[in-house]
């Protein structure tokens, strides 16, 4: 195993617990989100937050792009990761090119909105002045299932 594939599955495991969270402390869609520097450093982390914020913008990204610029004091996230458990939808995959993330690494990989390349691909279309390298699929085996148990559990589903 590389070490940058143990770095993203380090990562992505702290996104995994920041999911679980969302699921047991709030009830929200399991999803968590971190986004790290290049040098390793948190910057910024969350879970989905749109429930109970009764904010449609608070998705996991979004949380974690936020709490990243306060602690950066700029918008621009150069040279950061951002590690999320669910492929991000439009609204997150473009705030990360207007952040300027360099690189997202995600878990489950989302048919229905997925703007990563599952149904748009968002982040490394030529016609943006910035591209995010994209690597989906760590820890899918991991992500996926909360996020069905977690659907299944709403539904009254075994």
């Amino acid at each position: 195993m590389s070490d940058l594939q143990t770095t993203d599955e380090r990562w992505m495991r702290h996104a995994l617990a920041l999911a679980a969270r969302a699921r047991d402390e709030d009830d929200e869609i399991p999803v968590g989100a971190v986004v790290v520097s290049a040098a390793g450093e948190v910057l910024g982390e969350g879970w989905n937050r749109n429930i109970g914020e009764h904010d449609p913008s608070a998705h996991a990204e979004i949380v974690a792009l936020r709490e990243a610029g306060r602690r950066l004091g700029n918008h621009r996230l150069l040279g950061t990761t951002l590690y999320v458990t669910l492929e991000p939808c439009a609204m997150c995959a473009m705030a990360m090119v207007h952040a300027r993330v360099s690189r997202v690494v995600f878990g489950a990989f989302d048919p229905k909105t997925g703007a990563a390349g599952s149904m748009f691909d968002l982040l490394a279309d030529p016609r943006h002045n910035h591209r995010v390298q994209v690597q989906g699929g760590v820890l899918a085996e991991l992500a996926g299932p909360m996020l069905t148990a977690y659907f299944r559990g709403k539904r009254g589903k075994a």
